[in-house]
């Protein structure tokens, strides 16, 4: 019944008319209160190994992510999004817990993470929040702090890949990404109290080795020739840690006969999609193939032998085989990341669809970077700029203005007490993390002036020697250790490709003992030590 109705059938007093009118005006007013109060959802998204060279908001021209672009137009980029330790399961455990490896003690891949320390998702969880998280963790056990979990157990696979869904595992056909995103989606939509605040980790395996593309992205690229960075035939003169490392794109035969392991430099089945090399050699990669269904084995022999034979007829050798092994990784991992953005259009459009945009925080980020033939290199681990820096994207249009910019050094253990901030949790006073949304809001511009990062795993994998170092806003100090002793400098305003080690430069010894200060300061002020680096390399050694 209409308002007019009820007072011309219904007569009433003038005070009480006017009561009525007054409640009528103030519900609404009340109903939009009681939603500004209502603590924010956080839909936090991780890729792995994104660099953020290959984020086209960044402006390298590489590829285009329109979707992933859309959380910075809409909301902040940061320019200065750091790693604490560029490598997968040390990141999430920082990301996780606000705390450096040598705290929260994961320090590298092999060492087991102990769940039943505090992380912010436990703390979300106990204030009222729905969580979930859903794809790459990359960190034993299960998950705790989250409601519901679908997680890929180890780096899971690209085709058909298993997920351990609520502790039980399953295998779900399709391609990763994609699984990932329904996952994720369904959750959104049909498994968590729609009456609480949410929070959703939908992190993707992609774009990490070895790159395998959704069928429907198998040719992309194939009409395009990549030019390599300036700096991809390096030569690594004074940076002996960085001329032993075995992460080259275009290694040649005989460094490939002399990797350590099986996971080294860039290899024709793994990682180039060979089943019998140009030497006639068959690969490992029919292992590859034997997970696919039918119909997918046939879509990417369709797509990648008459690539693979025309390579082989042409007999390139030097310089030309070097730019063709470039192209081919760099087209392989640029294509996994149009899966990734796909599926994040697809999570903003549910927001956006839903009424929920205003009142939902959303992120996105990479574990760490990745070189793209930097150096001549793929992979990370090293604190060079390339690894060391992550994409990082937010949108919370409630408090962050549509393309603000952030120039401070943001690291991912900055995340969690982030996000207990922003729902209104005290943060924890061990997380040595700092929350940076008055920062991204522009409340305030103080800021820290240095970060400080650890690397671990050496003898291992890619053979990165054990370092650690301080950057800030413009130097850089990187010490390498364990089975060598060495110091490396770089002044990343004139040198921001860090080709260049100033360490013993007399020009710069002021600089020198400047950044020698700041890194005994900060290694006090995080709890690190020689002692502790020592402790590491004992339990790595007798594991």
């Amino acid at each position: 019944m209409k308002f007019y109705t009820l007072l011309v059938n219904y007569p009433i007093k003038l005070n009480e008319m006017k009561k009525v009118l007054f409640l009528v005006f103030l519900l609404p007013l009340l109903l939009s209160c009681e939603q500004d109060q209502q603590p924010p959802n956080i839909v936090f998204i991780m890729s792995d190994d994104h660099a953020f060279q290959a984020v086209s908001a960044y402006g390298h021209n590489l590829n285009n992510t329109p979707n992933i672009d859309r959380i910075a137009k809409e909301g902040a980029l940061f320019n200065k999004g750091f790693v604490t330790n560029s490598i997968c399961a040390p990141s999430r455990a920082v990301m996780l817990t606000g705390k450096h490896s040598f705290i929260n003690g994961k320090v590298d891949n092999i060492l087991d993470f102990n769940w039943d320390q505090p992380n912010f998702a436990k703390d979300l969880q106990a204030a009222g929040y729905q969580t979930a998280l859903v794809g790459k963790i990359h960190l034993r056990g299960l998950p705790q702090g989250f409601d519901y979990s679908a997680v890929l157990p180890g780096q899971g696979h690209y085709y058909n890949p298993d997920f351990i869904i609520d502790g039980i595992k399953e295998r779900l056909e399709g391609y990763v990404t994609t699984i990932t995103t329904q996952l994720s989606l369904d959750w959104l939509k049909n498994k968590r109290d729609k009456s609480k605040p949410f929070l959703l980790l939908y992190h993707q395996k992609a774009p990490h080795r070895n790159w395998q593309s959704e069928e429907k992205y198998l040719t992309l690229f194939d009409d395009k020739t990549f030019d390599p960075p300036a700096n991809f035939f390096d030569n690594y003169e004074g940076r002996p840690a960085a001329a032993a490392q075995e992460m080259m794109i275009a290694a040649t035969e005989e460094q490939l006969a002399v990797t350590n392991g099986n996971g080294g430099h860039g290899r024709w089945g793994h990682d180039f999609k060979f089943l019998v090399d140009p030497f006639g050699r068959e690969t490992r990669f029919s292992k590859e193939l034997e997970r696919f269904t039918p119909a997918q084995r046939e879509a990417w022999l369709k797509a990648y032998t008459p690539k693979n034979d025309a390579m082989k007829a042409a007999n390139l050798e030097g310089k030309e085989l070097a730019l063709w092994k470039f192209n081919r990784y760099l087209k392989d991992y640029l294509r996994t990341i149009q899966s990734v953005d796909d599926g994040v259009g697809e999570v903003l459009n549910y927001l956006d669809d839903n009424g929920l945009t205003e009142n939902t925080i959303v992120v996105y980020t990479s574990d760490q970077g990745f070189y793209l033939g930097e150096h001549g290199w793929f992979d990370k681990r090293f604190m060079y700029e390339e690894s060391l820096r992550t994409p990082l994207l937010m949108r919370y249009p409630k408090e962050i203005k549509p393309g603000t910019q952030i120039d401070q050094l943001i690291q991912n253990l900055d995340f969690a007490p982030t996000f207990l901030d922003y729902a209104g949790i005290p943060i924890p006073e061990d997380m040595q993390g700092e929350s940076f949304r008055d920062v991204v809001s522009n409340v305030n511009s103080e800021w820290r002036d240095a970060i400080y990062y650890t690397y671990y795993e050496y003898p291992s994998v890619h053979m990165v020697k054990r370092h650690n170092g301080v950057r800030t806003d413009r130097y850089k100090l990187i010490h390498f250790y364990y089975d060598i002793d060495v110091w490396e400098m770089y002044d990343l305003e004139k040198d921001p490709s860090e080709m260049k080690n100033i360490y013993d430069d007399p020009a710069y010894a002021d600089v020198q003992q400047m950044m020698h200060n700041r890194f005994n300061e900060m290694r006090e002020k995080y709890g690190d030590s020689d002692e502790l680096d020592q402790q590491f390399i004992e339990r790595y050694i007798n594991r």
